[in-house]
């Protein structure tokens, strides 16, 4: 019996094939977005090792109130890989290319962006000046704050699909579901797909300074949400406030309880709750 069921894979090969599919330069190939929805632009930028599908459990409710609009970062999913040498200041300056191609003339987008996708997104906050409305932070790290160590593990060359999966159920209770109950089908299925598509090494830039060095140069509203039990940093989530606050006083931030660092999956209803208020408010 396979672990994964065919309805499972349906539904995420079906929401895709519900959006617009767009592509935009990104180094020999090409940056691939999908749109799904009408009304303001709101852009989702995923995490490392992702794709638009760190966002399945908030894009069907999210696209009756907005255009929604998800790429693929450069080399993941189905993007291309970018040009070396790999910096966020090049990576965000494809993202911000392919904007100004997808994005109706004229229209300031709210921006969100999880985990590496926060970290990008800070960058191309920044590179946009006036011509975002506003940016939410999304259980990212580059803030130059204490992580806690989220030790993983490889799945081994030869393993057979059950030890497969029981290494990305590991791996996704340790670093991105906080509640093991809340890791199914779907999980396990994205978290398969989504890591063997990954060409970019996202960390490096997770571990760095880079979102804290870009905030100050961003001219647009801030805000912030992040899982109360985000393992990379949990018990320091207050602390990812007061970077936030200090660069813009008036920021909100909404820790949702219980949830961990892929907040928007374990806890969609109330991310989507509280991402529609910031984006419409």
């Amino acid at each position: 019996m396979a672990i994964i069921s065919e309805e499972t894979k349906a539904l995420v090969a079906g929401i895709a094939a519900e959006a617009t599919r767009a592509e935009t330069p990104c180094g020999d190939g090409s940056l691939v977005w999908r749109i799904w929805g009408s009304g303001p632009p709101l852009v989702l930028l995923h995490g490392g090792y992702g794709s638009w599908s760190h966002w399945i459990r908030n894009i069907p409710v999210l696209k009756h109130r907005f255009t929604v609009i998800a790429p693929d970062l450069p080399g993941l999913g189905d993007s291309a890989t970018p040009p070396e040498p790999w910096t966020v200041d090049g990576l965000a300056a494809i993202v911000v290319r392919g904007l100004d191609t997808v994005l109706p003339k004229g229209e300031r987008p709210h921006l969100a962006g999880f985990s590496f996708g926060g970290v990008i997104g800070g960058v191309v906050a920044a590179q946009l000046g006036d011509r975002l409305k506003a940016f939410t932070v999304v259980g990212s790290n580059g803030l130059g704050l204490e992580r806690s160590p989220t030790p993983l593990e490889r799945v081994a060359a030869d393993a057979s699909e059950e030890q497969e999966f029981a290494t990305h159920r590991y791996n996704l209770n340790q670093l991105m579901i906080h509640d093991p109950a809340k890791i199914d089908e779907l999980a396990l299925w994205l978290q398969k797909t989504n890591h063997a598509r990954a060409r970019m090494r996202s960390r490096r830039f997770s571990r760095s300074g880079a979102l804290v060095e870009a905030l100050p140069k961003i001219t647009a509203r801030l805000d912030g949400i992040w899982g109360e039990r985000d393992a990379t940093a949990y018990p320091h989530v207050d602390e990812r406030r007061r970077i936030l606050q200090s660069v813009q006083p008036g920021a909100r931030f909404t820790v949702v309880p219980g949830a961990g660092h892929w907040v928007q999956f374990e806890a969609p209803d109330a991310f989507n709750r509280i991402i529609t208020d910031y984006a419409t408010s």
